[in-house]
């Protein structure tokens, strides 16, 4: 086959990376990764209010640094083979807009206007509007606009609009609708934001915005204006019927193929969140789970409509079509926090370390600081890897509310039966066992309902750099736990959609094989462990259903 290469770029919370790969080989010829100037400085987060924004320019000006990084080392002949690019983002991560569709905080006067901005996914803010929201859809009418999506959460669409535009009477007086980051940045390539004829994923619209078949769309008008007459005209103004991430979406238009030295007829794909194109890039097939773990945790499978059909599993998981693979329904689960749970133990555990800092001198202070950083998490999975197996601390992982089951921002997470003498590596044994059996109790969930999860493929910074977690995870889930050989799984799938989306290959399948990640390492279960973490897995349930009866 002809020579051909494609770019994936995923959209971090933190930064955004590009990959160039090879069609055919699934090499990696080029990648960069670019971080976010003014999120990285600190600014338009308040975490302590669960506010996160993001300025659009961090999004256009690193995409313009990365895809330039990424192609810097093929030749001009080269970059002339580069058929397609394809895109993914955090998500819901929506920003209100005019009417060509350009984000307010670009606009006069909105510049540092946070609710003008890009509502990060993990914006917490709406949490009230998201219980309101809830109470509608499942009550409000005779459908149950909860069916397939459970309860809805403070992170996605329709919570963060109604929030912001109680909250903001410039952004409802100068908002003409929102968009999502992930539709937005491909309208952007493709030179095409006008809300009315922008391409929209299946990914965000079925998980966030409740876009379904059933129901012929969005939530009905008549619903959406018993929370504000404003939402009914977002409905409105949707414009176009979602689509898979695999479509051609457009050509790179004029102004970007200047910015990127790229030629106007390459091709941009459809888009999906960050975790679906990792699912992608994983190699994700029926009967196998993808799990995303970063900062916080996105698992995924995809299942024919027709196997989960009378299948009470909205408890669980969020159901879209199309959403992960085009012509079967993607299934995303997660917990509101994995990472985020061991990184919030490290600073605690650094805290101290900052009253040297009027003592030692400042690179004294900085090589300290840096070697702690680098080195204490290591240390505590070391000394909890010797740890006997005798009882622990039992913790819940809900430290930025509960996603799944039954998602509710106002859980928090407890750790009980401490006592005076356990020490540091046994609270990160808990720390970590809740968060594993966080997403144990979600896969039983679907098992109950005679779905099979027959393999499980771990991806993101924790699959790589800790063992102990990723052991943890085989020895309490029972089940081989598969590492991949890709670093940027979430940018390899948004590939492999560019793949399929500029005629490479015909379908995802083909693509995959060609180009999908492969497995490097499988962490096998200890079945001499199963019984204690059997007798430990039935505490964190009976401490789960005591806090959730508390709240």
């Amino acid at each position: 086959m002809e020579k051909k290469y494609v770019i994936g770029v995923d959209f971090g919370s933190d930064s955004v990376r590009a990959v160039v790969v090879d069609t055919h080989s699934g090499d990696t010829a080029g990648s960069k990764t670019v971080f976010y100037t003014r999120w990285n400085q600190g600014l338009y987060q308040h975490p302590e209010q669960g506010i996160f924004r993001q300025h659009p320019l961090d999004y256009l000006e690193s995409l313009e640094l990365c895809i330039k990084g990424a192609i810097q080392s093929l030749c001009e002949e080269e970059r002339a083979l580069i058929a397609g690019i394809g895109i993914d983002t955090t998500g819901s991560t929506p920003a209100p807009v005019d009417e060509n569709g350009t984000p307010l905080a670009l606009l006069p006067g909105f510049e540092e206007n946070e609710n003008a901005m890009f509502h990060l996914w993990k914006d917490h803010s709406a949490f009230a509007e998201a219980e309101e929201i809830n109470e509608l859809f499942l009550h409000g009418s005779d459908t149950d606009y909860t069916k397939y999506q459970g309860n809805y959460c403070a992170e996605w669409f329709w919570a963060k609009i109604l929030h912001t535009i109680r909250t903001d009477e410039q952004i409802l007086a100068a908002a003409y609708t929102w968009e999502e980051h992930s539709d937005w940045i491909v309208g952007v390539l493709c030179g095409e934001t006008r809300p009315e004829h922008l391409y929209h994923g299946a990914c965000a619209a079925g998980h966030k915005a409740y876009w379904h078949s059933e129901w012929g769309g969005l939530p009905a008008a008549e619903l959406l204006e018993r929370l504000d007459p404003y939402l009914v005209r977002v409905r409105e103004r949707y414009g176009r019927k979602p689509q898979p991430a695999v479509v051609k979406a457009g050509h790179l238009c004029p102004e970007w193929a200047k910015r990127l030295g790229l030629d106007e007829g390459v091709v941009i794909s459809g888009s999906s969140f960050d975790a679906h194109a990792g699912a992608v890039g994983a190699g994700i097939r029926e009967k196998t789970m993808v799990c995303t773990m970063g900062t916080s945790a996105v698992d995924m499978i995809v299942e024919k409509a027709e196997n989960l059909d009378g299948k009470d599993i909205k408890r669980f998981c969020g159901q879209a079509e199309n959403s992960i693979l085009p012509d079967l329904v993607g299934v995303e689960t997660g917990q509101a926090a994995f990472g985020d749970i061991f990184a919030w133990f490290k600073k605690l555990l650094m805290w101290p370390i900052q009253c040297f800092k009027e003592i030692l001198p400042p690179e004294q202070y900085e090589s300290l600081w840096g070697t702690l950083d680098e080195n204490l998490l290591p240390m505590l999975q070391t000394y909890a890897r010797q740890l006997a197996d005798t009882p622990f601390p039992i913790s819940l992982d809900w430290f930025n509310g509960r996603r799944y089951p039954d998602t509710d921002d106002f859980q928090t997470a407890v750790i009980s039966g401490l006592r005076l003498g356990m020490e540091a590596p046994v609270l990160y044994r808990s720390l970590v066992f809740g968060a594993v059996c966080g997403l144990k109790r979600i896969i039983r969930g679907f098992e109950e309902q005679k779905i099979e999860i027959s393999n499980v493929i771990a991806v993101g910074g924790i699959s790589k750099k800790s063992e102990y977690v990723m052991q943890m995870m085989a020895d309490v889930l029972e089940k081989d736990i598969a590492i991949v050989d890709a670093d940027q799984t979430c940018a390899l799938g948004a590939a492999i959609y560019a793949a399929v989306g500029s005629g490479v290959y015909a379908d995802e399948q083909e693509a995959s094989a060609h180009m999908a990640a492969k497995v490097t390492h499988i962490f096998h279960p200890d079945v001499g462990k199963y019984e204690f973490y059997r007798a430990r897995y039935a505490e964190y349930l009976r401490l789960a259903e005591r806090s959730s009866q508390k709240k």
